[in-house]
């Protein structure tokens, strides 16, 4: 595993598990949100955030974190990913993780954040995440489909799942080291 797209659903755990196995491996971790917003919640052009997703896919290693398959940025992620990690969790999961993450960082820049743009409570936020498995999940699955042969799909249904992804990764990684 070299570059390494992590995707799912707001609330899913899905950058927790990207800065987790970006600092177990070593692998940078970059996050689509932090390239694609500016101070204020501002969004950038396609052009202008194609350009900065462009420069991080041509990195020798990385772990990207976000979706944004809509735009060139996604087909250019997806050719040079060697490996997916998809959370494919329930709505309840997910809504209860963005309200967790609202009740533990309102008002301050989470890390996987672009400077300027605070935790908040936001309804078309909540409407997203809500709608998410209905409207977003089918145009990640037609995103998997262009996946080649070579490289990796892995799955998660449960946060548990990727708990136990990462702790056989650190288990695997301690034995190489003995050895």
């Amino acid at each position: 595993m070299r570059r390494i797209l992590v995707m799912g659903s707001s609330g899913s755990g899905k950058s927790t598990f990207a800065r987790r196995l970006s600092d177990m491996t070593g692998i940078p971790f970059v996050s689509l949100d932090a390239l694609y917003w500016k101070p204020g919640w501002v969004a950038s052009d396609n052009s202008e955030f194609e350009h900065r997703v462009a420069e991080a896919a041509r990195q020798p290693r990385w772990v990207m974190d976000g979706n944004y398959t809509r735009s060139g940025a996604g087909e250019l992620r997806r050719q040079a990913s060697d490996t997916v990690i998809w959370f494919d969790l329930p709505r309840s999961t997910c809504m209860f993780g963005i309200m967790m993450r609202i009740a533990k960082s309102y008002g301050r820049v989470r890390p996987e954040m672009a400077e300027g743009c605070p935790e908040k409570i936001d309804l078309e936020f909540f409407r997203y995440v809500w709608t998410y498995r209905r409207r977003q999940r089918p145009k990640l699955l037609d995103f998997f489909e262009g996946l080649r042969p070579e490289q990796s799909l892995v799955c998660f249904t449960d946060r548990f799942q990727a708990n136990d992804y990462l702790e056989d990764l650190a288990l695997e990684r301690n034995r190489a080291s003995i050895h």
